[in-house]
């Protein structure tokens, strides 16, 4: 984030009040370990349907594969912020979102460190909302709403896996916990 307030979806007197509560930061009892501790990636990104229940998938210009809205959260960002400020640049969509749906562990995998990866539910969207849906076209060479069984041979197998889990929250109302799109509950 490029000031130095942390970014939340909270009431920011609350969160001011929660942070003085808190008091001074505790200092390292061995100066440098905070600087040794493993830094793990999160990205969040939100379940959205259309009428029909369909869900919605974006088609990102950088890779091969579709993906659901949302991308990585930044530093000193909360998950549920970072879902929220993604939808919007990805969509130009102001959306409300719902609870968690899924939190899914991913392994490190080539160049990129292992992750999680948070699935909020984006609620079903209105004909007029779908019809304001401006894809960043920098980042995005279109959407579509699809069933998952036709999304999925254009998903990486763990996207599919993922989204199928929380999918399958959403239907249950719980939260579910899932390793590279499996559940490990």
């Amino acid at each position: 984030m490029t000031d130095e307030q942390p970014h939340h979806r909270g009431d920011p007197a609350v969160f001011a009040a929660d942070l003085q509560a808190d008091g001074e930061p505790e200092a390292e009892f061995n100066p440098g370990i905070a600087g040794r501790l493993p830094r793990k990636n999160v990205a969040a990104g939100a379940l959205v349907r259309d009428g029909e229940g369909r869900l919605l998938f974006v088609d990102p210009t950088y890779k091969p594969f579709l993906e659901i809205p949302g991308g990585m959260v930044e530093d000193d960002e909360s998950p549920l912020a970072a879902c929220h400020r993604e939808v919007r640049e990805e969509l130009g969509l102001d959306l409300a979102l719902g609870r968690l749906l899924l939190v899914d562990w991913m392994p490190t995998h080539g160049v990129w460190r292992d992750s999680l990866q948070l699935i909020f539910d984006g609620g079903t969207l209105s004909p007029a909302q779908v019809h304001a849906i401006e894809p960043a076209g920098d980042e995005l060479g279109g959407f579509e709403f699809l069933d998952l069984a036709a999304a999925e041979p254009r998903l990486r197998p763990s996207k599919a896996r993922r989204v199928a889990l929380a999918y399958q929250a959403l239907l249950a109302g719980e939260t579910f916990y899932g390793e590279f799109g499996r559940s490990a509950q």
